[in-house]
């Protein structure tokens, strides 16, 4: 006897990527340069590097750290420099920009991580809807990402999808 109901999602052979999966837990922190300038107008190279030096960089540990200057000021690019090099081996990721530049980058780390050829062939479902905001960057690096391998992708949920793509079938060369 056949059963009443059939799950046709569950029958499909859908994949679902969570892109939600992939944001990186970490604190999002902004360091802003401003606080280093000389009457909130430029940076003095010799205050900024006592500051430097004697700063407690361990409070960035595993942070995620946006690096701005909100001031309208003089600041040369070697002071970013020199505080990207205080981040390293505290921060877990450090960018130049506002808080969108560094989710970004993280999100850009997070897909690297995501192996094609484990999604070859496959019908996909990247998820839309979740409980954390996934910026639009995040869905069109994935598609970057996943497009070459894919048989289809879809955006949504399972049981209600928008198709974005689906591999063209090989054509076959009709023999001479």
């Amino acid at each position: 006897m056949e059963p009443l109901f059939v799950n046709r999602v569950a029958a499909s052979g859908l994949v679902t990527l969570n892109l939600e999966e992939y944001i990186h837990p970490g604190n999002r922190v902004v360091y802003d340069i401003k606080d280093n300038l000389f009457h909130g107008l430029m940076l003095r190279e010799k205050d900024f590097r006592e500051f430097v030096k004697t700063h407690d960089w361990t409070q960035y540990d595993g942070q995620n750290v946006a690096i701005i200057c909100s001031a309208d000021a003089i600041v040369p690019t070697w002071a970013y420099m020199l505080l990207a090099s205080k981040l390293q081996g505290h921060a877990h990721r450090y960018v130049f920009g506002n808080l969108d530049a560094l989710e970004q980058s993280l999100f850009e780390e997070a897909i690297t991580t995501i192996k094609p050829a484990d999604y070859q062939d496959a019908k996909l479902v990247i998820k839309g809807c979740g409980e954390k905001p996934v910026p639009t960057f995040a869905y069109v690096a994935i598609m970057q990402r996943l497009l070459p391998v894919a048989a289809s992708i879809m955006y949504g949920e399972p049981c209600s999808t928008v198709p974005l793509y689906k591999k063209p079938k090989a054509v076959v060369p009709a023999e001479a």
